[in-house]
Parts: C-alpha cells; structure tokens; sequence
C-alpha cells in the first residue's frame, strides 16, 4: 500500500541547495528534497507551524547556471532532525512564478538530483 499523501512526489538532491529567506536575507538551511508542490528543509532554525514564508533558491545547473527559484510557501510540519540543532519542515509551494515554475518542472525532469538542465 502507498501512503504517499503528497500531489507530487518529491526528488532529493545531490548537492547541497541553499534557501534564504527572502524577506531576512537569512540563509535558514537547505532543500532535503523537492518537487513542483512542495519542500522539505533542513533548518538551521526553526521554523513555526502554519507559518508563511518567501524563500530563494538556486537550482543547480550542468551548464553552470544556476537559475534562482523564489516562491511563497506555507509550513505544514515540523520535526526535530537526528543531528542536534537541526530541524526538518515540510512546506508547500503557494505562490511561484512562472518562469520560476517552468526552471523547477524541467529541473525536476532532467533527474532531480542536482545535475539536471535548468
């Protein structure tokens, strides 16, 4: 039985994808795995449940251009990480662009995992 309850399935990442807090500047952690609807952080603090947040990100490229994605996300879950002093949050996309929105999809076709074609 699959108890995936997600719209999308989420893609993890092969190198490290740094998010900043658009609003702060505050670089918060970085991407744990991704797809078109959602993310899940590893936090270098917490975030609130419920919260809402405008986050940056730089998809990794083979091309060796980096497009930026920034998006408006919502916090669905939080979690305490195996390492101390780490959190994981799970978080839905409510607001991408469409230029940031087309990136990500051909992101997430390409492989997912860090050397995918932006």
């Amino acid at each position: 039985m699959n108890d995936e309850r997600r719209s999308a399935p989420r893609k993890p990442t092969a190198v490290p994808i740094e998010v900043t807090d658009s609003i702060s500047g505050e670089n918060i952690g970085r991407v744990g795995n991704l797809s078109r609807t959602g993310l899940m952080l590893i936090c270098h603090r917490p975030l609130r449940d419920g919260a809402l947040y405008q986050l940056r990100f730089r998809l990794p490229s083979p091309r060796g251009v980096n497009e930026e994605i920034e998006a408006g996300v919502h916090t669905m879950w939080t979690d305490q990480a195996a390492t101390n002093g780490y959190q994981w949050s799970g978080l839905r996309i409510i607001s991408i662009g469409a230029a940031a929105a087309a990136c990500l999809d051909r992101w997430l076709e390409a492989g997912a995992v860090g050397t995918g074609s932006v």
